[in-house]
């Protein structure tokens, strides 16, 4: 299989999956249901709708702060606009290509700021792997405050907690095998991702070595509880979801989070994922799916409202640098 062929169906497989998905929920879903659950989403609270979308754009605001803490100890020191701005772009670029925002980034990094490619890919590698361990603490941290309704879901959908443990386990041992043999091995790939490895791990263990760690750790809370806001606000946006407790939004917070590592900004997908959740509290369908449009219509709109206007104030904001 052709590189290029490869690329055209990572571009596009995220996208058909999404739009198939959107299909299937519909196609699903009577039309009474959908009646009801477009009727809730026109009734959602814009004020507590505005609070979930204002905590998104804290996040993004400390998400640029957090940039810069890793930028500032190789002599760089971007605007803080500017930080801002290239985010929201490569949220927006995310939504029609599967990690262009990745490319975008250190590209309108290097053209505004002269940060070298390289380097500006290298803090975001790295900020993937901090949010990535961020993700698996609220996992951890959701598992050990419901422990017993997952296990009861897992097992009424014939799941055994025995064949958890064992996949655990041979996910552990898997790890092991996997640092020996890179370790041991002399084969010129492995090498290659020896020394890749040893780079990633070396840019989370570089966060402990800059003057402003604590701060970067502080921002990266902030960034993960405002996740988690957005998520509380929407709960008083539908009447049957209002009385549910944080630990128990948690787990359809963590199957929405999931979710969006498959579709493009989580089309589809999310809204499914997010009522299946609730439904193990007892929601009903109607205003599982309708919690999880409002929450996805909500962060989309922050990513193409602002990511559409960031697009065309950074090249106004930086005329001066551009030529």
């Amino acid at each position: 299989m052709s590189s290029s062929l490869k690329k055209n169906i990572k571009t596009i497989l995220p996208i058909f999956l999404g739009v198939f998905l959107v299909w299937y929920w519909y196609n699903n879903t009577s039309v009474d249901d959908r009646t009801l659950i477009l009727l809730n989403i026109k009734k959602a609270n814009p004020l507590w709708v505005g609070v979930s979308i204002f905590l998104g754009l804290v996040a993004y605001l400390a998400r640029a702060i957090r940039w810069n803490y890793m930028l500032h100890p190789m002599g760089f020191k971007p605007r803080l606009i500017n930080n801002i701005l290239i985010i929201l772009m490569s949220y927006f670029a995310n939504l029609g290509i599967p990690r262009m925002g990745e490319i975008l980034r250190p590209t309108a990094l290097a053209t505004y700021e002269g940060v070298p490619f390289e380097k500006g890919l290298g803090t975001i590698v790295t900020e993937r792997v901090v949010d990535l361990i961020m993700m698996l603490l609220v996992i951890v941290i959701t598992f050990f405050l419901q422990t017993e309704i997952i296990l009861s879901f897992l097992k009424d959908k014939g799941i055994p907690l025995n064949r958890i443990i064992l996949f655990l386990g041979a996910g552990i041992i898997g790890l092991i095998v996997f640092m020996f043999v890179i370790r041991k091995s002399k084969n010129s790939f492995v090498l290659k991702l020896k020394i890749f490895t040893q780079g990633l791990l070396a840019g989370v263990l570089s966060i402990f070595k800059m003057k402003k760690k604590w701060s970067f750790v502080f921002q990266t809370f902030v960034i993960w509880i405002c996740y988690v806001g957005m998520f509380w606000a929407i709960k008083f946006t539908v009447a049957e979801t209002m009385q549910l407790s944080l630990t128990s939004l948690l787990v359809a917070f963590v199957a929405g989070a999931l979710a969006m590592m498959f579709t493009n900004g989580g089309i589809g997908l999310y809204p499914i994922a997010v009522s299946k959740a609730l439904a193990i509290y007892g929601i009903s369908k109607v205003s599982g799916d309708a919690f999880g449009w409002i929450m996805w219509i909500s962060q989309t709109f922050i990513v193409v409202t602002f990511g559409a206007i960031s697009f065309l104030l950074l090249p106004l904001l930086n005329r001066n640098k551009i030529g």
